[in-house]
């Protein structure tokens, strides 16, 4: 174990070049290998060297910038060099290396990107594990989408990425400081900021500027590429929201064996808001997924599950979970687990639990009123039924399904009306 303890803090060399070109028919990119020059805080050594290692300890791993070349596919233009994000960070842009960077620390970051990106008319905190969001949150206030972000799921942002697409100041730096995380990444720290951050020694902190336009990349694509197993490749272009506005998308309706159906309530503002906000989250959730938004910051976040109604089961399991430990840290400052354990040594009486508990019931995990989001349409009503059956108001997706008419009777014979709207295209993320 001692050993396996070892390989994480160990840099795996690698053997990648310096330069590397891809071929497309006539037109060349030209990628240059990201490396930093870190000086390693133990023996005061300087040290040039690229990723710490890949998914894993033992997979080398490497980051290359796109540095010449210009992509252009039929009607598409993909993003030019010097454009770089993540992949142009410098050793300035790194405030505190913490540990050496590796792969998942800086994919996390740009999983955040991903999301962030579509969130920029107002401010918005989004944290990332494993990929995926366990939480993301506009606010009238950067610190608020942080606070509404961190709530939303506690237990998973523990080691995650923060991302922020406004200036970190002291009160907020002093907020993520009092929690666990890898990396923190914002436009801009003010005065003071960073040096709270770095009672962290561990921490990553990392400044993008472009996080604060990141709009400009919102409808830009680039090239996608997954490897098989065999060798071979598939290229892709990479997705783009076509959903900017409430404009894009409709009221359900649709045409089964001649018979119209529609549904019967109109969302409200506050609704609208929260399916747009929904689906700019759901571009970066790995399908099949399903999501719960309330308030413009999710409930719970379902993720990479085989059939829909499960995922749907899922993340409203998750919310309840995730809820009744929000409401534990915030009265007793202890997560919920923390305190059936104190209980059970007397520390607490059962009846503190209880509370908790019949509480997170009666509020159905904060469901109440949230809105369903899905990256495909639902194959039959039964998914839908799950989120009507905790009380939601609205639900997004994409429709398309030859059984869409069930859902929209679900949404019109629920009690009050569930209002639902398409958005005419699928968000899958394999």
């Amino acid at each position: 174990m001692a050993s396996l303890r070892k390989t994480y803090l160990t840099v795996q060399n690698e053997n990648f070049p310096d330069e590397l070109t891809i071929t497309l028919g006539e037109q060349k990119l030209i990628y240059r290998k990201r490396t930093w020059t870190i000086t390693d805080p133990e023996t005061s050594e300087s040290v040039t060297q690229g990723l710490r290692y890949g998914e894993n300890p033992g997979q080398e791993a490497a980051l290359f910038e796109l540095v010449n070349g210009n992509l252009i596919l039929g009607d598409c233009k993909f993003i030019e060099p010097g454009h770089g994000l993540v992949s142009n960070l410098s050793e300035e842009d790194f405030h505190q290396f913490g540990k050496h960077p590796g792969k998942i620390n800086l994919t996390d970051i740009d999983a955040a990107i991903n999301i962030l990106k579509y969130l920029t008319d107002q401010p918005a905190a989004v944290i990332i594990k494993h990929n995926n969001p366990s939480g993301a949150a506009h606010g009238t206030t950067i610190e608020e989408a942080f606070e509404k972000a961190y709530f939303a799921d506690r237990l998973a942002a523990m080691g995650g990425c923060v991302a922020l697409n406004e200036t970190v100041d002291r009160e907020l730096a002093q907020e993520i400081n009092s929690q666990y995380f890898e990396v923190v990444a914002a436009p801009d720290y003010a005065t003071g900021a960073v040096d709270i951050l770095k009672q962290r020694k561990n921490l990553r902190i990392v400044e993008i500027k472009d996080l604060a336009a990141l709009s400009n990349f919102a409808a830009r694509r680039f090239l996608d590429f997954k490897s098989l197993q065999d060798g071979g490749i598939i290229v892709q272009q990479s997705p783009v929201n076509s959903v900017k506005s409430q404009l894009d998308l409709t009221i359900a309706a649709t045409t089964r064996k001649g018979v119209e159906y529609k549904i019967e309530r109109e969302p409200t503002e506050h609704e609208w808001r929260d399916m747009l906000f929904g689906w700019s989250v759901e571009q970066g959730v790995t399908s099949n997924s399903v999501l719960y938004v309330k308030n413009q910051c999710t409930v719970a976040v379902g993720t990479g599950e085989q059939d829909r109604v499960g995922v749907a089961k899922i993340a409203r399991d998750k919310a309840y979970e995730k809820h009744a430990d929000a409401l534990c840290y915030r009265k007793h400052g202890i997560p919920l687990f923390q305190l059936e354990l104190e209980i059970a040594d007397g520390k607490f009486s059962s009846a503190d639990s209880d509370e908790i508990k019949e509480t997170t019931r009666s509020q159905n995990g904060g469901l109440t009123g949230s809105a369903m989001i899905s990256d495909a349409f639902f194959p039959f009503r039964d998914g839908v039924d799950v989120g009507i059956n905790e009380g939601i108001s609205a639900i997004c997706q994409p429709g398309g399904s030859l059984n869409d008419s069930e859902s929209i009777q679900a949404c019109n014979e629920a009690n009050p009306k569930v209002t639902m709207a398409y958005t005419g295209q699928r968000a899958f993320k394999h």
